[in-house]
């Protein structure tokens, strides 16, 4: 494995001699998984990606948790099924929410995101809630759970042929149509 000054010196040099591409690069690493080096070159193209576009601090912190962990860098204000996902890795099929009382603090807003969970869970996308005081308290605990839990939906996306849960009907279609 290349030390990191070696391999970021290696990444310049093919920008120099305008070979590099981001795209393959970042396809060959959504299929490494955790495969050693894989974060050392995560932080190393750091420099290469623009910067993420973030609504709120707490998603900043996170997604500056997820990039000094090394996982994959997710998409911010993803809109799947009409449903804007704070953080989601497509390939992954796993989302994010980050909570904080004041925009989930209503009786309409608990009900909306417990039906929207459902529906996205129906849809084969997994979503977990991280709340801001929770990512305050312990966040590198948060990034761990994170971490195990994209690297064991890669596991289940294998297994089952991408298919997510399994279930193969979009939210509010019946088993008969």
């Amino acid at each position: 494995m290349l030390p990191a000054d070696r391999l970021r010196r290696a990444i310049e040099r093919s920008e120099e001699l305008r070979l590099f591409d981001l795209g393959p690069v970042d396809s060959l690493l959504a299929r490494a998984g955790g495969h050693p080096g894989t974060g050392r070159l995560r932080r190393a193209l750091a420099l290469y990606r623009p910067p993420a576009f973030t609504r709120s601090e707490l998603e900043r912190r996170f997604l500056e948790l997820v990039q000094k962990a090394g996982l994959p860098a997710p998409s911010t204000g993803f809109n799947e099924l009409g449903y804007e996902l704070d953080v989601y890795w497509r390939a992954e099929r796993f989302a994010v929410e980050l909570d904080v009382y004041e925009t989930h603090g209503s009786r309409e807003a608990f009900e909306s995101d417990r039906l929207r969970q459902e529906n996205l869970k129906l849809s084969g996308i997994e979503m977990i809630r991280v709340t801001g005081p929770r990512l305050d308290r312990e966040p590198a605990e948060v990034i761990e759970r994170v971490a195990l839990l994209l690297k064991g939906r890669r596991r289940e996306l294998r297994l089952t042929g991408g298919v997510g849960s399994g279930l193969d009907q979009a939210p509010g279609e019946s088993a008969a149509n």
